[in-house]
């Protein structure tokens, strides 16, 4: 076969216990429970933030959305490029003592637009994580358990989101929404210690025994390296449409509840934090192992098991914000919150095997990027722009059509991930640093 890629050079592996690595996989979901923690709360505090600074329902989007999307996707290129060629310890570390300190400064903020910085020193700080952590990962644990530890890493999202919404919802009940950004911003910096003094940085190629020049690839010959991968581009397409939906629900979900059931920020999160924090949570955890297992057989089932997921949420989404009863809402919910997070595990674990050591955390910047401007940005600014516009006809009703709307792209993110497999088993095999003696 011509044109066949090199095989690599191998060096010894640094051995580390099956104890450590799960510590420190533990300890990075712990960094990534605080991200989703400082990133989510802002969604159980809008009611009281709209009703305190009288801000639009756009104001509040763009506060979600878009400003903190922006300076999230863009800073995270630079970053991962510093965690490709120094410490990514020292990178997560460091990021996550700021995103917690601009958190408590969120507390502080008098105006619309002293929020919007606040926030914004949020985005920047945790652009230094996932890109870093995914690296981390993938020279921890080796290719065929690889989604299985990137499915449990990414269970800080529904368990961030978990205590983001419980821990918001009462503390702004008893307290303020004031209160609860420096509540909640404070233990990350204690958490940054941590992370510093107690993972160790593992050799690039660690995990393939790959041995490899520790300087980072140029920017444009990633880019141009991933983009040329046909199941790089539709899977980066499926999760960009799908963080639209996701974003753009979980952004406006407590202020739906509150206005359509009247339901209070202690009683939203009440119901609303378990339910994420175990149907999302287990569904986080359960797609990373049934795509180890399945993928034995057929590699194409990391990107089949989340197109399958993500098309049967839709019928449920839809059937939920039509009812007409909370608990009807509530119980319904159930299930596209189970499937809708199955894709973290499997997703995160093709990035990573896609990519060259050396471009890892930039693989998942680009990645992130991508998702983060299409899902991050433009969902929760869109929900409340439609809302808006509909509320001339629909009243306070309209934040419902609006998100009945949203949940289409899930079908169009399904998509993707079909067309992904067409070229996937290839791409992986394409990869230098994989490629077998």
């Amino acid at each position: 076969m011509s044109n066949a890629p090199a095989t690599p050079a191998k060096q010894e592996r640094v051995f580390f216990t099956p104890r450590y690595r799960q510590y420190v996989l533990g300890i990075l979901l712990v960094v990534y429970v605080f991200n989703f923690i400082d990133r989510q709360i802002l969604s159980i505090l809008l009611e009281p933030i709209r009703k305190d600074l009288d801000l639009s329902d756009t104001q509040l989007g763009f506060l979600s959305g878009i400003a903190f999307a922006i300076f999230y996707a863009t800073m995270g290129i630079p970053i991962a490029r510093l965690a490709d060629r120094s410490s990514r310890v020292n990178v997560i570390s460091w990021a996550l003592a700021a995103w917690s300190m601009m958190t408590v400064v969120c507390g502080f903020a008098q105006n619309f637009w002293q929020l919007m910085l606040g926030r914004v020193g949020v985005a920047v700080g945790e652009a230094g994580a996932s890109p870093a952590s995914h690296s981390l990962i993938s020279d921890y644990f080796a290719p065929e358990t690889r989604a299985s530890a990137m499915g449990i890493y990414a269970m800080g999202v529904p368990i961030g989101t978990l205590i983001g919404l419980l821990a918001g919802g009462w503390l702004v009940h008893f307290f303020d929404w004031r209160t609860a950004f420096i509540v909640v911003g404070l233990p990350g910096v204690l958490m940054a210690i941590i992370v510093r003094m107690t993972v160790k940085e593992p050799p690039r190629g660690n995990s393939e025994a790959v041995l490899k020049d520790q300087t980072p690839v140029p920017l444009k010959h990633a880019i141009k390296y991933l983009w040329a991968r046909p199941s790089f581009r539709h899977v980066v397409l499926a999760v960009a449409f799908h963080a639209f939906v996701s974003y753009g629900y979980n952004g406006w979900l407590p202020a739906f509840f509150a206005r359509s059931y009247q339901m209070s920020s202690a009683e939203i999160g009440s119901w609303l934090a378990p339910m994420i924090g175990i149907f999302a949570g287990l569904g986080t955890f359960l797609g990373g192992y049934i795509s180890d297992y399945f993928a034995k057989r057929d590699r194409r089932w990391y990107v089949w098991i989340p197109g399958i997921t993500l098309a049967i949420s839709v019928p449920f989404f839809i059937l939920a914000f039509m009812a007409d009863d909370k608990y009807m809402t509530l119980g319904l919910l159930v299930v596209p919150l189970f499937f809708n997070y199955i894709y973290l595990g499997p997703t995160f674990a093709v990035i990573q095997g896609l990519a060259e050591v050396r471009m890892r955390a930039m693989a998942s910047a680009i990645l992130l990027f991508v998702i983060s401007l299409i899902g991050l940005g433009l969902g929760p600014f869109l929900v409340g722009v439609l809302s808006d516009f509909l509320k001339p006809e629909y009243g306070e009703e309209s934040l419902r059509v609006a998100l009945i709307f949203v949940f289409l792209f899930n079908i169009w993110s399904g998509i993707h991930y079909y067309i992904a497999g067409r070229t996937l088993r290839e791409d992986l095999d394409a990869n230098p640093d994989l490629a077998k003696s």
